[in-house]
């Protein structure tokens, strides 16, 4: 699968696309879907709720394990995808389609420190083998 290069990307595999109104919408990478396996659960944090860069913030489960999310910049949740939260399996159909959480950043010159698509390629890569 090619990783979209119109978004940022975390260490811990979450997606960042930047979008026209100052937000960010999140999701977990195909990478991330795929290590995981069948989505059974979905957990995103409460809107409202205010983040710190690389907080723990809510956890995506499978048949095979579960895995923490993290908030890839500091800022407010502004919505919640309650589609993902009652079908998670959409994560696997799509999973730069179908988001998580979306966020207000606090300090938007932290998503220069998120990677690009290229560089998260290079960690997938490096994971893969």
């Amino acid at each position: 699968m090619t990783i979209p290069t119109d978004r940022k990307y975390s260490k811990t595999h979450e997606w960042v696309k930047p979008e026209a109104d100052g937000g960010v919408t999140v999701g977990i990478t195909h990478h991330a879907q795929d290590m995981l396996g069948d989505m059974v659960f979905v957990e995103p944090p409460a809107a409202g709720r205010q983040l710190a860069a690389d907080e723990e913030c809510g956890v995506v489960e499978s048949v095979k394990s579960a895995s923490d999310l993290y908030a890839p910049v500091s800022g407010a949740v502004i919505a919640v995808n309650d589609e993902v939260e009652n079908t998670p399996e959409k994560i696997n159909q799509d999973p730069y389609g179908a988001w998580i959480f979306k966020l207000k950043p606090d300090n938007p010159a932290e998503l220069d420190k998120l990677l690009d698509a290229g560089a998260y390629q290079a960690l997938a890569d490096s994971e893969a083998h």
